[in-house]
């Protein structure tokens, strides 16, 4: 197994480390990360259990570890579970964080009967992708609402079946949102500039991000953007745009 994380890096400038969601890989950030890589050093990451990266029994914390291995000094954008990891970053090691980017993040479920629902779920979904095997199950997952204003750009179905069913079934059961303890009351450690972002359609991630930038404090704002809970693959050049002018500029930190 290799020690390290899989990753691809593009551009000159200060660097952005991009951390992506569940069924995703480094590739799928599109024309994101082409936009950014114009002004920034781009860091495309493959998670554990996604794309040609292994580590595949990595929980939560471990897969900050291995991000922060890879990653070093940088801005960290972390998507959906990509978010999960980067804000476990954050806390682990803040010395690292010259900013911090949250799209359709969660600090965790707080009830117990709720993670165990969870946990349940993503067992049962790691059970169906492992009996129906890598393509079917991403036409099944790219099927469901979450994902219905992705054109075929912003699915990346192609650059998904660069993944592992093993690896993805792995990430289910360790990464998935059950298996994450609630972080919301450690939030206030997070000192570093951060942007929180969410769907405007994206009712319960824009909820959770208020609540994410409002326990961060002072050092974070959230905003939203037209779409929904992938937006920044609907809208790269809203969501590159809204990086760049950010008013936290962690370009000078």
């Amino acid at each position: 197994m290799d020690d390290r994380l899989a990753v691809e890096v593009v551009g000159a400038g200060p660097r952005l480390v991009l951390a992506h969601g569940f069924t995703q890989n480094g590739a799928c950030w599109g024309r994101l990360a082409e936009m950014l890589a114009e002004s920034y050093e781009v860091v495309l990451v493959d998670l554990p259990g996604h794309g040609r990266s292994e580590h595949d029994d990595a929980d939560l914390w471990q897969a900050a570890e291995l991000l922060a291995e890879v990653g070093g000094e940088a801005t960290y954008v972390g998507y959906s579970m990509g978010g999960r990891v980067a804000i476990h970053l954050a806390l682990a090691r803040p010395e690292l964080m010259s900013g911090l980017v949250l799209i359709g993040a969660t600090a965790g479920i707080e009830s117990h009967s709720g993670r165990a629902e969870r946990v349940a779920a993503d067992n049962a979904l790691a059970v169906r992708l492992t009996s129906i095997g890598l393509e079917s199950f991403l036409d099944e997952w790219l099927a469901k609402p979450l994902f219905a204003g992705l054109d075929g750009e912003g699915a990346a179905r192609e650059q998904r079946l660069m993944n592992r069913t093993e690896g993805l079934a792995a990430s289910l059961r360790h990464c998935g949102s059950g298996t994450q303890d609630p972080l919301w009351d450690r939030l206030g450690e997070i000192e570093c500039p951060t942007l929180v972002v969410a769907g405007e359609a994206d009712l319960k991630f824009s909820e959770l991000g208020q609540r994410l930038a409002s326990s961060i404090g002072t050092n974070a704002e959230f905003s939203t953007i037209p779409g929904t809970h992938p937006v920044h693959l609907e809208q790269p050049a809203q969501m590159a745009a809204l990086i760049s002018a950010s008013t936290l500029d962690w370009r000078t930190e």
